[in-house]
Parts: structure tokens; C-alpha cells; sequence
């Protein structure tokens, strides 16, 4: 078995993912197909001055697929509503080499937690809304995305100070 990458209309990938493994189970193809994916990651944001933690899709619109490639299924999965086309050739899909499946399936089961997102630039203006310098504002000198840590210049005293923060304890001005 190989795997593929179908294109399907954007917000619609859990309903396809769905509709496919039910049409797999119904047809009685199931020893012609593995795993049916919608690739997501979950990061931290702040909303409403809240911590929250969401999926995000790694590839919006796409679902990976893993299946041996014959008219049947090819025919099976092509007419499944939502489904707009696998991608590559024409008229015979490409699979994706085993490198890249590897390294995708690879960060889907990463296990190190979860990931913030980086919403933040170097020379940007920030405000502070939690810890000791609550309502301090200051300017993004550093960002450090593996560990979720902003170096802000804020000014105590009227000097410029850096403070390392969470990716959490600040918001964009």
C-alpha cells in the first residue's frame, strides 16, 4: 500500500475523512486500504486573555490517504462527495514518497507537547497581560519559537530592560 493526497473542498476534510471510512467498511475493500488522515497539530493561543489550546490543520484541504491504487478503490474514492481530486498526474495519481509520509506522520505524533503558535514579529509593539510586568508595554527583541519564549525591551525606569516572557503572556498593541 502507498500513500496518496486527495484535495476536498476546505472545511469539509473531518466529513470526508468520515464519509470515506464508512464507504471502505461498506464495500468490503477494507483489506485495500489503511489509514484515512486529516493532519492536525494542536498549538496554544491567547483568547479573551484565556489559554487555549486548539487543532490546527497542517494542510488545509487536503487528507492523506493510504491505499492500494486500483480502478476500484481509485473509482471509490474519486466519486465520495467533498472529494475535489487526488492530486497529482492527470489521470494517474502520484503517490508520496516514503521520505515525506515519514516526516509528516512524524510531526502528527510528535509527542512533546503542545506547540504555540508564533504570532509575533521582532520590532513589534506588545502590551504584557500576565506576570510581574502586567501592564508594561514593549518591543519584541527576540523570539525563540522551539521553547515559546519572546525577549521584550521594556522600559523601567525609563531604561529598556529585557524581559523573557511566554508566547502567552503577551498580546499584539
Amino acid at each position: 500500500m502507498r500513500w496518496y493526497v486527495l484535495h476536498t473542498y476546505s472545511g469539509r476534510e473531518a466529513k470526508v475523512r468520515d464519509t470515506i471510512e464508512r464507504l471502505i467498511r461498506a464495500s468490503d475493500m477494507e483489506d485495500r486500504f489503511g489509514k484515512v488522515l486529516v493532519a492536525t497539530e494542536e498549538v496554544a493561543e491567547m483568547k479573551k486573555g484565556k489559554k487555549t489550546v486548539s487543532k490546527r490543520k497542517l494542510f488545509p484541504s487536503y487528507i492523506l490517504i493510504e491505499m492500494e491504487m486500483t480502478n476500484e478503490t481509485w473509482s471509490l474514492i474519486e466519486n465520495v462527495p467533498g472529494v475535489t481530486h487526488f492530486v497529482g498526474g492527470g489521470t494517474k495519481p502520484f503517490p508520496i514518497p516514503k521520505k515525506e509520509v515519514d516526516r509528516i506522520l512524524g510531526r502528527i505524533e510528535k509527542k512533546e507537547g503542545i506547540i504555540p503558535e508564533v504570532p509575533f514579529t521582532i520590532g513589534e509593539h506588545v502590551s504584557v497581560v500576565d506576570g510581574p510586568f502586567s501592564e508594561f508595554t514593549g518591543i519584541v527583541d527576540e523570539i525563540n519559537p522551539e521553547r515559546g519564549k519572546l525577549k521584550v525591551l521594556v522600559s523601567i525606569f525609563g531604561r529598556e530592560t529585557p524581559v523573557e516572557l511566554d508566547f502567552l503572556q503577551v498580546k499584539p498593541l
